[in-house]
């Protein structure tokens, strides 16, 4: 009414609807919106209105946490007309992650996983640490360095037994020596991988001189530690004996040491008088005294030709020759041929007897020494031996016929038979020491 325009009764009436109206804004109130306070932190805020409007409306704070804390949320909040702050946030105490535990080693912190803790790595015993020995809890929430190790770099301990000294048995170069094994000791994590042994087992024969026994032990991370100790073996000797004149020594063992025993030999027409042997004794002396060779004494003026030649039984073998008459050839030539070798006949401890003629003129003699007519029948008879032609007979130290020969032969047919099958192995190896002496 009363603007020149008439409704049109052809168009519907438009209502529009009533907007509510906002709130008056009042930012001259200084508590707006609830005073912030954040625990273990501070909210630094800037008002419209100046510094003492802190929770006015439009007021901004910047949020902080004291050291050691950590912001959860908004950093920067407004009060809104709502009288709320634009958002929310809080303060966490920061914290590292718990470390792991390492192997074979340990660690202790001062403020456990907070801002600053220190923690300090140690080892096991016989366990080296490789690496940081301590590692600190930084702002970042992340430990300082890096996770260290523990290695066992430290051997085993090893102990050998105590060195020794033994003397050899009797009869004996050599001792046999026990020992109780080394102990052995890992300083970390007490295993011992293998224990080596480089010389002889315990419970072997050790010969004469000094031995040295070396164990060495490895543990788990292939340490390895060693020890040794001594065997030393004595031999208790006697002073070398000498062979008498006239003859040689066999001896047992070594001949000079404990327990040894040498015996006494005289070479052929020599005989022994004495001790025939003698021990070497504890007290590293001989048991008797030395026996000496003799020439040997035979006696021709017995009763029978079997009480002859038992003198010669284990002693001396026997050639006896036997010839019609001193004139014969072959025995001119046999005897020739053997008084060129009379060293060779000593030496296989060979004695000649001759027969020669026959009764009533024969002559029988050993030597120089005559025998009687009895004796040389006897001999004759016992060996068959015929005084019409030229025979000769060898006879061993068993007093057994070995060989015949009806005609002359050399010394060195007759030493070849001997040295191949009537020596014992003593006069073998004599004869192999003597091999050149006649020459």
């Amino acid at each position: 009414a009363g603007s020149g325009y008439y409704p049109d009764e052809s168009y519907n009436e438009v209502y529009a609807k009533e907007v509510p109206k906002a709130p008056a804004l009042d930012y001259r109130v200084p508590r707006w919106c609830y005073t912030l306070n954040i625990q273990d932190g501070e909210a630094t805020c800037y008002s419209p209105r100046g510094g003492n409007y802190h929770s006015s409306l439009g007021t901004r704070c910047e949020l902080s946490c004291d050291r050691g804390f950590r912001l959860i949320g908004r950093r920067s909040v407004q009060c809104l007309p709502s009288r709320r702050w634009s958002g929310i946030a809080y303060c966490r105490q920061m914290r590292c992650h718990a470390l792991p535990l390492i192997t074979s080693g340990t660690y202790t912190c001062t403020n456990g996983v907070l801002l600053d803790s220190c923690c300090d790595y140690s080892c096991s015993n016989g366990y080296h640490l490789e690496g940081d020995r301590s590692r600190i809890c930084m702002e970042d929430g992340r430990w300082s360095g890096g996770e260290p190790v523990c290695v066992d770099i430290d051997p085993p301990k090893i102990r050998c037994p105590h060195s020794r000294e033994k003397m050899a048995e009797p009869e004996k170069l050599t001792a046999r020596v026990y020992w109780d094994p080394p102990l052995v000791k890992d300083s970390a994590d007490g295993t011992i991988t293998r224990v080596t042994l480089r010389g002889p087992e315990p419970g072997s024969h050790f010969p004469e001189g000094e031995h040295v026994i070396r164990y060495t032990a490895y543990d788990q991370a292939y340490n390895r530690a060693s020890c040794k100790f001594i065997v030393k073996v004595q031999v208790r000797r006697c002073p070398t004996l000498k062979p008498p004149q006239h003859g040689y020594l066999t001896c047992t063992s070594a001949g000079d040491n404990y327990g040894a025993t040498c015996e006494y030999h005289c070479d052929g027409g020599y005989e022994r008088q004495g001790t025939p042997s003698r021990v070497c004794q504890s007290s590293r002396q001989w048991s008797g005294s030395p026996p000496i060779c003799a020439p040997m004494k035979i006696n021709v003026n017995v009763n029978s030709a079997a009480g002859l030649l038992d003198q010669f039984f284990e002693k001396q073998r026997l050639l006896i020759i036997s010839a019609p008459d001193p004139s014969n050839r072959y025995y001119k030539m046999q005897i020739s041929m053997l008084q060129q070798s009379t060293c060779g006949l000593d030496l296989r401890h060979v004695t000649i007897i001759e027969l020669v003629g026959q009764t009533p003129q024969e002559v029988g003699r050993i030597r120089e020494q005559q025998l009687s007519a009895n004796i040389i029948e006897e001999l004759r008879q016992f060996q068959r031996l015929t005084p019409s032609y030229f025979n000769m007979v060898l006879i061993d130290k068993q007093g057994i016929d070995r060989e015949r020969y009806m005609e002359p032969v050399t010394p060195e047919e007759i030493f070849t038979f001997i040295d191949d099958y009537l020596l014992n192995n003593q006069e073998l190896t004599q004869r192999r020491e003597q091999r050149d002496i006649c020459e």
